[in-house]
């Protein structure tokens, strides 16, 4: 059940993975009809056996199809596609991002220890230790009143600007952290459809806004309509282009356009190459979080996250939680053929997990070419996708249980809840076992009484259970999952830190604004079908 790649049956890698992947298939093969049912009913101790603590976290890998021997099968595979060996690069410094030759290195964002982190031989601990000074003295004075607006007031409210890893990480932290928010009101501006800034600014008063641009180039088409779009806004009310430097704050290294823009070189924060986007929540663009929560907070953030990046730098791949969880998606899309993810936290507070996990592993790992530029002829990164219990038990549970498609999921809670309302967490912890137990069992024809009843169980899941929703234990979570995500790709010999498969829309975009102005194609440019939509558009435009 391997599945299939650009409609064609999905090949087994070459060596040296080819022995290890085809070692898989064959186990795979004997134990399709072992149900979880069985498993648990032959093994009293699974559940001691098969379920892992790292920093804060329980992960139970229990109710998964899986036995020693698949773990033991999948570990090989790890060793013969040199998951150890990037590991070690990548926190070496080296540049893993072969595209772009740069190292990865968000690691060092949130290095909590004196070890030097280096690139192309130069620690960059002294650069990021300068910049969280930075962002501690910049968010306290605005915390604590003392940063003033044009007309003298204090900032009530923040909005940051950005898109993709700009704006998902930050927005997903502030909303999850929100129990510990005693700073300004944040908002999140991405979308480049008016309506998002429209909206947000309606409710704001240009007095006491300060804004967040966070864009590495200062150029991102989305990010600096909405900028400047602000920035109109801001200066008609103050009267004066002056009052810019005291609205404005930018996340940005290039201080040219920042300069143009007139914010004041003082309240540009600096990240580098080797942070991607996805990876920047813990840099200079998580300053709305700082603002937010305090920086002690967003501290306590790192330091989850560190725990988890020192487990996995040093715990042996057997005992090495993120890559048994990386090992377990290739094992389901790889092995049984499914294409899909799901990402379920059973808090309310998580809400935007599920599409920054989406973001994270789809940017990532949708990729058909091999390091080496070859394509790949086997199944690469799921279809992220998921939503809060328990909401998505009254809309998508239904295919989960009774549907054709198997679908790995990953189901987070906390144990103690960060409101006084125990009664409801109770009633949710309820529902979060019930629904795993539920899809391990099923319930035969016999026991439901009719087909239409029954569930055939035998569906895979994984438990994460946070003591508390901290800073600390959000971070463990989150780098938790970026290793997995790491893990994944080596797996998968592709490069999970460029994102190629962007810039095609983006570049053709810039060439159709103008056109879109226009109200006409430019000739011979498109196809048929973006030429009609144009003329289409521009004719419904005008009748209005």
């Amino acid at each position: 059940m391997p599945g299939r790649v650009n409609g064609v049956p999905a090949e087994p890698p070459p060596a040296p993975r080819r022995a290890a992947w085809q070692a898989l298939e064959e186990h795979q093969r004997r134990i399709n009809g072992v149900t979880l049912a069985d498993l648990f009913a032959g093994e009293d101790d699974r559940f001691e056996r098969f379920s892992v603590t790292v920093a804060e976290l329980l992960v139970d890998f229990s109710k998964h199809r899986a036995t020693s021997e698949t773990f033991e099968l999948l570990l090989e595979l790890a060793r013969a596609a040199g998951v150890t060996e990037a590991r070690d690069a990548m926190f070496a410094g080296q540049p893993i991002n072969t595209t772009e030759g740069r190292a990865v290195l968000h690691v060092a964002l949130r290095n909590r220890s004196q070890r030097p982190m280096l690139v192309d031989g130069a620690d960059v601990m002294p650069q990021v230790r300068e910049v969280l000074e930075q962002m501690r003295r910049f968010s306290q004075a605005v915390r604590q009143g003392e940063w003033r607006g044009y007309s003298g007031e204090r900032v009530t409210d923040v909005v940051n600007i950005g898109i993709g890893g700009s704006h998902l990480g930050p927005q997903m932290v502030v909303r999850a952290l929100r129990p510990y928010a005693d700073g300004p009101r944040l908002h999140f501006v991405s979308n480049v459809d008016g309506a998002a800034i429209h909206d947000t600014l309606a409710h704001l008063n240009p007095a006491t806004t300060l804004f967040l641009v966070a864009s590495k180039t200062f150029t991102t088409l989305e990010t600096m309509t909405n900028a400047h779009t602000a920035r109109h806004w801001l200066v008609k009310a103050a009267g004066s282009e002056a009052a810019v430097a005291r609205h404005f704050a930018a996340l940005s290294t290039n201080l040219e356009a920042v300069n143009a823009f007139g914010i004041d070189q003082n309240n540009v924060f600096a990240f580098w190459d080797w942070v991607g986007g996805r990876y920047s929540l813990w840099s200079a663009i998580g300053l709305s979080i700082a603002v937010a929560v305090g920086m002690d907070r967003f501290e306590e953030l790192l330091e989850g996250a560190h725990a988890v990046d020192e487990h996995f730098r040093l715990a042996p791949l057997a005992e090495n939680v993120p890559v048994l969880m990386g090992l377990l998606n290739v094992w389901y899309g790889n092995f049984f053929g499914a294409e899909t993810w799901a990402v379920l936290p059973y808090d309310e507070s998580l809400v935007h997990l599920p599409a920054y996990l989406q973001q994270a592993s789809m940017e990532s790992n949708g990729k058909s070419v091999t390091r080496d530029g070859a394509r790949v002829t086997w199944q690469t990164g799921p279809v992220v996708w998921g939503q809060p219990g328990t909401d998505g038990q009254h809309a998508f549970y239904q295919l989960l249980h009774q549907g054709t498609k198997l679908v790995p999921a990953d189901f987070i809670v906390p144990a103690a809840p960060q409101h006084p309302l125990s009664e409801h967490h109770d009633i949710l912890l309820a529902n979060f076992l019930a629904q795993t137990e539920a899809l391990m069992l099923g319930r035969s024809e016999e026991q439901a009484g009719s087909a239409a009843k029954s569930f055939p169980g035998n569906r895979p899941t994984t438990s994460v259970v946070l003591p508390r929703l901290t800073p600390r234990a959000l971070g463990s979570l989150i780098a938790l999952y970026e290793h997995s995500i790491f893990t994944q790709g080596v797996l998968w010999d592709v490069n999970s830190f460029d994102q190629m498969g962007v810039e095609l829309g983006k570049e053709l975009a810039k060439k159709l604004v103008p056109e879109v102005k226009q109200g006409r194609p430019d000739p011979g440019a498109h196809d048929a079908s973006t030429n009609g939509l144009l003329r289409a558009i521009a004719a419904m435009r005008q009748r209005g």
